[in-house]
């Protein structure tokens, strides 16, 4: 038996290591030529640099006015997220616990808003904030991302909360605690694996995401980083050396997170997919 899995066994291997070095690829390049100058990029993307460079990040951060779009990014993906979490969690509670007719079509309403690509509503809903004059505003941004996130999260949550026997509720009410008070003493601490897989999706998203601020945050001081990196394309040319660099920096604040919390965010996806 061992002549013929050890064969298999590097099939896999290969395979495995052909998709890493896909997914991986434009991440070396990336981190290879954010130490370029702009005429070995041009030149040869692939090759290594001549002379490594930090001037790149350097002008990336001062043209980036890194520290205000840092915190632009920080303060609309961490509102986002909360404001995701427990709102989506509060509401697929109230249609678990109430089975209503009218709850029923609301969720199925809620979940089959799913399905309508954002590119459809993008221009009567900039056209539409925009006459009411709520551009440029990071609480305009935050409840739009709040709006396109819960149907997911809703779904997600009203799932889990299935599998919450009423029991545990009814409990903490006799006890004296009001059925708001069950809820994020009971429900909610039993739902955290489910709101850090929720967290991670969101983070990912709100964070990296271009489309939805580029069309909303017109002010300078209110743009994030993704919108920041914009600023190194001209009319006529790439500053293709800051750009990279601005990238790396964009991405870099998720992938610390990632590599300290790695631990509690693996431990409460597996959870998760195990209840």
């Amino acid at each position: 038996m061992f002549p013929t899995r050890q064969p298999l066994q590097w099939l896999k291997l290969s395979i495995l290591s052909v998709i890493l070095l896909l997914f991986v690829g434009p991440f070396l390049m990336l981190i290879n030529n954010a130490f370029k100058a702009n005429k070995e990029i041009t030149s040869d993307p692939l090759a290594l640099p001549e002379s490594w460079t930090t001037a790149n990040f350097v002008k990336a951060f001062e043209k980036m006015n890194y520290i205000d779009s840092f915190m632009n990014s920080f303060i609309i993906t961490v509102c986002s997220v909360l404001l995701i979490a427990v709102c989506a969690a509060m509401t697929a509670h109230y249609f678990v616990r109430n089975q209503t007719k009218s709850n029923q079509i609301t969720f199925f309403l809620m979940v089959a808003s799913m399905i309508i690509p954002f590119q459809a509503l993008m221009i009567p809903l900039v056209k539409i904030y925009g006459s009411l004059g709520m551009l440029s505003s990071k609480a305009a941004l935050i409840y739009m991302y709040l709006g396109f996130g819960s149907p997911l999260a809703v779904f997600i949550y009203h799932g889990f909360i299935k599998g919450i026997p009423t029991e545990l509720e009814e409990a903490a009410m006799m006890d004296g605690c009001t059925r708001l008070q069950s809820f994020f003493r009971i429900v909610l601490p039993v739902l955290m694996p489910t709101t850090v897989t929720i967290a991670i999706l969101n983070v990912l998203w709100i964070w990296n995401d271009f489309l939805l601020p580029f069309l909303v945050l017109i002010e300078k001081g209110t743009r994030t980083l993704p919108l920041s990196t914009y600023y190194f394309y001209g009319s006529y040319s790439v500053d293709y050396g800051p750009l990279m660099a601005g990238l790396l920096l964009t991405i870099l604040p998720v992938m610390l997170v990632y590599l300290f919390a790695q631990k509690y965010i693996i431990q409460g996806v597996m959870q998760g997919s195990i209840k």
